[in-house]
């Protein structure tokens, strides 16, 4: 029976394990995974997880939250794995861990982390081209010297290209191997089939590898589906494509709506996957299935999908928000967080403002576009009016409220960086992110007595029970309720 098994036990290479850990009678979570740089520095920029001196590793609180983050985090970077998060001692993965037959692995393997090469638009004299840039590596600007559609420009001292998509899928072509294309926001790819091999490109494509098939990529655009919903679906798609790639593509097209239920009925029962993951896996496969094959019979119904947590948002007080916004002399780093604040935007809806979005005759921010793909209003702060008035001034930025250093729109990335910075700066030790300055913007407000249908307007909430969520935190009318105890 060993025998059996050991036959079919495979390495597990690109894997965070959580492991418990006990300290002053509390359990928080220990990570552990085989060295890897890429992985250190996920966790580096993770406000939730912090470096133990003590223990010498990684470690965070042990709650569902923090486990559900952790797994949002590596989607599509790395396997999360809670194999060992019940056993307190301490278990180092190696590389004699089995993964034994029966147990539902990661079928796409990952190359090794590999240097970024950016693409993002640059305007010259005789017009816009797609500048190339990269820290310096030497193999990396031979291939460039070599290619067919990279020319360097004394001008700008970079490389550059003409836009579209044909000399892109000819650059990653030639850099295969060798760095990873990365995109400005600015770029909008159009090509399905360039966008399709940007997302696999991290991926090691040995046979019997399945490509996400074309005509499903279609269908989501066509059906106007956001593109971060589109990018989700095409990755639990291949996973599931790639999990059966031995039935190849035809074989899996004919599989029974049992096959497709006890895929997914495995993850569930691993319980190494999260409830959005596998809820979200069952949307895609179950679209592909019904919307693309035309197979309606498929229901997926049988799969008692695992029910996802209720939880109640992270939210800071007044004092904590004032001490975070007051944390940088940066005027526009300051302006972005006091947006975020003020008007409860979300980190999307900041970078995406344009100039001609602030309306400050009529006191109103106009965000386009929202979650949703829903255009709305919201309060333009007055304090806030006056330093975007001084941010103007001093960056003059020419179509997006905020732009990068060289141009082009302001990265959410970058937006989290000045955020970690400023709750490092002002001592905060609560666990928050960018997106928890509006959940303190919308209990604030219903702390002052605002309506919550005004609030649930302000946010650009379709449902009122999203906006009730703040009732249940809020410490409005709490104040004037005796607790039975002190009547004793």
């Amino acid at each position: 029976m060993a025998n059996d098994a050991s036959k079919n036990w495979s390495y597990t290479d690109n894997t965070v394990f959580l492991n418990l850990l006990e300290h002053n009678g509390k359990k928080y979570i220990r990570l552990w995974y085989k060295p890897n740089p890429f992985i250190s520095s996920k966790l580096k920029d993770a406000a939730w997880i912090k470096f133990s001196q003590t223990y010498k590793c990684f470690v965070m609180h042990h709650t569902p939250q923090t486990i559900e983050r952790t797994y949002s985090l590596f989607r599509g970077l790395a396997r999360v794995s809670t194999r060992y998060l019940h056993r307190p001692k301490r278990l180092k993965p190696d590389n004699q861990v089995p993964v034994l037959a029966g147990q539902q692995t990661e079928p796409l393997e990952k190359l090794p982390v590999l240097p970024v090469v950016r693409l993002q638009p640059m305007a010259t004299v005789g017009g816009t081209l797609v500048s190339i840039t990269h820290r310096y590596s030497k193999p990396i600007y031979d291939r460039l010297k070599e290619s067919r559609v990279a020319r360097w420009q004394k001008e700008q001292q970079c490389f550059a290209m003409a836009p579209g998509g044909e000399p892109m899928l000819v650059l990653l072509e030639e850099l295969r191997g060798l760095a990873q294309l990365w995109l400005s926001q600015e770029l909008q790819v159009k090509d399905l089939v360039l966008q399709r091999a940007l997302w696999e490109q991290s991926y090691l494509k040995q046979a019997p590898y399945i490509t996400c098939p074309l005509d499903y990529l279609e269908k989501l655009f066509l059906l106007n589906y956001s593109p971060n919903t589109i990018r989700t679906y095409h990755g639990m798609l291949l996973r599931f494509l790639n999990s059966h790639a031995g039935k190849g593509l035809e074989g899996i097209k004919h599989f029974t709506e049992e096959e497709i239920n006890n895929y997914h009925r495995a993850m569930v029962q691993t319980g190494s996957w999260s409830c959005s993951f596998v809820n979200q896996s069952i949307n895609a496969v179950k679209f592909y299935y019904q919307r693309v094959l035309g197979r309606h019979e498929v229901q997926l119904n049988l799969v008692e999908r695992p029910e996802k947590p209720e939880r109640l948002p992270t939210v800071l007080s007044k004092a904590e928000v004032a001490r975070i916004l007051g944390a940088t002399d940066n005027l526009k780093h300051r302006c972005m967080l006091q947006l975020l604040y003020a008007g409860g935007l979300r980190i999307g809806e900041v970078i995406n403002l344009k100039l001609t979005d602030v309306q400050s005759e009529r006191n109103l921010l106009l965000i386009r576009g929202g979650k949703g793909k829903k255009d709305r209003t919201t309060l333009l702060s007055q304090k806030l009016l006056e330093n975007l008035r001084a941010y103007y001034k001093q960056y003059k930025p020419k179509v997006w409220l905020f732009e990068g250093q060289f141009g082009g729109q302001y990265t959410v990335e970058s937006i989290r960086n000045v955020f970690r910075a400023c709750m490092e700066k002002a001592c905060i030790k609560t666990r928050a992110t960018p997106h928890t300055l509006r959940h303190s913007f919308a209990t604030h407000l219903l702390e002052q007595g605002t309506d919550l249908r005004y609030i649930q307007s302000l946010l650009g909430h379709r449902n009122s029970k999203t906006t009730e969520i703040y009732t249940h935190i809020t410490s409005h009318a709490l104040e004037k309720i005796v607790s039975p105890l002190d009547n004793l």
